[in-house]
């Protein structure tokens, strides 16, 4: 039987049609969650916060908490990578709202 039932979301509930709708798109939307499960296979610890300021349009992605980066890089692509000795422990991305998104 395909998950979701048209018309039913777990537990039994009866949903409308547009029940339904916002289940796919919640679907959708987890699809986009786990394309970054590889990356956070690879963080020591298998943990990632992440953060959007929008005034700065920059998203903050930290594998570490607390983090003291004793030094860091500006890339060609306004990307500050942080580092803890020589580990990375998080990225700075400028102007993120800006970037081509490739799938």
């Amino acid at each position: 039987m395909p998950w979701p039932m048209p018309g039913v979301c777990g537990g039994g509930r009866v949903v409308s049609a547009a029940g339904n709708e916002e289940a796919a798109l919640a679907a959708a939307e987890i699809q986009d969650y786990l394309k970054f499960l590889p990356k956070l296979k690879e963080s020591r610890e298998g943990l990632v916060w992440m953060s959007y300021d929008a005034e700065a349009d920059t998203l903050y992605v930290n594998y570490k908490k607390p983090s003291h980066a004793t030094d860091s890089e500006l890339t060609d692509d306004d990307v500050i990578v942080r580092y803890e000795g020589e580990e990375v422990i998080g990225y700075t991305i400028l102007h993120a709202s800006r970037r081509d998104l490739k799938s």
